[in-house]
């Protein structure tokens, strides 16, 4: 009998030879190593409006540095405009765009870009729009009259640096857009406030205490949150344990949540964990407890330095900046997704180079549940900059003093092969707006006038 079960039985194949049984597998409480990513459209469709911003953040630098090597230090203005071939030229050169990648932009976003004859050379120039300039201007404006604010968000992030307190200028600089900071903040802020920071020769930033800090500086924002919360929404003597040491955690649409996740989940929100802003560098990290402990507390620094910035985001290589200073692992990526409920890591807006890391709780729907003066000026630039480009009035944004395109070229079609010596031909155009007189009103005629537009 034996040996007719031995002849049916076969061996398991050698990929399947160390398995574990599937129902043992299933049942662990620990959190998985290793988690699919989910996306979510919401985040995503943030970051497809902030490739055009930072396309037109970096044109806009081009042309203050092809007016003048020392206009970038000045800030320049909206005024400031550079010959339309010299601006394709240096986008190629140091932005590393195709050759008609940066005409075909600036023709998309006419609220944006003006393109106009220049009255001396007699050649196509490009400019800002004011709409654009005064975007720009009321950024600066709210980052000038939020700098008290900054210079506290800046102390706490050298705080998160435990035993020294101390961070790289460099580090700080790459990070400055994040925080809000002023470009020239190594001077406006570090070295303008000896009391608060200390710059060391090797280029560091210290933190220097004062008496002036506020009782709650190292308090984290998850703490103020929770207490909150607690306050808000839970009886006394109900569930103490559960909210003391848990996180806000949303996970994004279409995420499987089984049973025993489920309790992995609750099991490592009752865990304790060390404050970010603890020194904790003579801790014993041989029990795997205290490993736990430290890996949430890697969370929570995290989720401390995305509290910190003014659009609660930042990219995932500016983070690995302060893995050192958080306690991060190495693998940086494949631990935020093992915490899908409180990040978001999009890989949209550069053909998935760029990883930009989400605060889950502090948006919802897209957009930031308590906003700040800066960011509300940067969307100002975003709502510009997805404007239909058929809206615009055609011989107001792209010529100078009501001049029409026969300047350019002798007639409104010398003007579009005009165009299309520089532009080249891309094909797709659509019949223009007819323009009722001077006041720039929309008429809905159409117009045998070929549009100037690319969509």
């Amino acid at each position: 009998m034996l040996r007719r079960i031995a002849a049916f039985w076969r061996p398991p194949p050698p990929w399947r030879a160390d398995a574990p049984a599937a129902g043992y597998a299933s049942k662990s409480t620990s959190l998985p190593q290793k988690q699919q990513r989910v996306r979510d459209h919401a985040f995503d469709g943030i970051m497809e409006v902030q490739k055009r911003v930072r396309r037109f953040l970096a044109l806009h630098s081009l042309i203050l540095y092809a007016a003048s090597p020392t206009a970038l230090a000045g800030g320049g203005g909206g005024a400031v405009s550079v010959p339309f071939s010299r601006l394709g030229a240096l986008s190629r050169r140091q932005l590393s765009l195709a050759p008609l990648d940066a005409g075909r932009f600036l023709l998309r976003h006419p609220h944006a870009f003006h393109l106009f004859l220049h009255p001396v050379h007699r050649i196509l120039h490009a400019r800002l729009t004011p709409r654009a300039a005064s975007a720009l201007r009321l950024e600066a404006d709210a980052i000038a009259s939020s700098l008290p604010v900054t210079i506290l968000r800046l102390r706490k992030l050298l705080l998160l640096a435990p035993p020294h307190h101390r961070l790289r200028l460099e580090h700080i600089r790459l990070l400055r857009r994040d925080f809000g900071l002023p470009d020239d903040f190594a001077d406006s802020i570090i070295l303008s406030h000896p009391a608060l920071f200390r710059l060391t020769p090797d280029q560091f930033v210290e933190f220097v205490p004062s008496p002036t800090d506020p009782p709650g500086l190292t308090v984290a924002a998850v703490e103020r949150a929770r207490e909150q919360h607690y306050r808000e929404h839970r009886a006394p003597g109900a569930g103490e344990e559960d909210a003391r040491f848990a996180f806000p955690t949303r996970f994004p649409p279409g995420f499987k949540i089984g049973k025993y996740f489920r309790i992995a989940v609750w099991k490592w929100q009752r865990l304790p964990y060390a404050s970010p802003y603890a020194d904790v560098s003579d801790h014993d990290l041989r029990s795997l407890e205290a490993r736990r402990r430290m890996e949430k507390r890697a969370v929570a620094g995290v989720h401390e330095l995305l509290s910190l910035t003014v659009e609660k985001r930042t990219t995932l290589e500016r983070l690995a900046l302060f893995r050192d200073a958080l306690g991060v692992p190495k693998k940086i990526k494949e631990f935020l997704l093992k915490y899908q409920g409180i990040f978001y890591i999009s890989t949209r807006g550069n053909q998935g180079k760029l990883h930009t890391v989400f605060l889950r709780e502090a948006y919802y729907k897209g957009e930031l549940v308590d906003p700040n003066g800066i960011y509300l000026a940067r969307r100002r630039l975003e709502e510009l900059l997805m404007l239909n480009p058929e809206k615009a009035n055609l011989d107001r944004m792209f010529t100078s003093m009501g001049r029409g395109w026969d300047e350019l070229g002798g007639g409104r079609h010398g003007g579009a092969e005009l165009r299309e010596e520089f532009l080249g031909d891309t094909g797709g155009r659509k019949g223009s707006i007819k323009v009722d007189g001077d006041d720039g009103e929309e008429s809905g005629e159409e117009s045998g006038v070929e549009s100037l537009y690319i969509e």
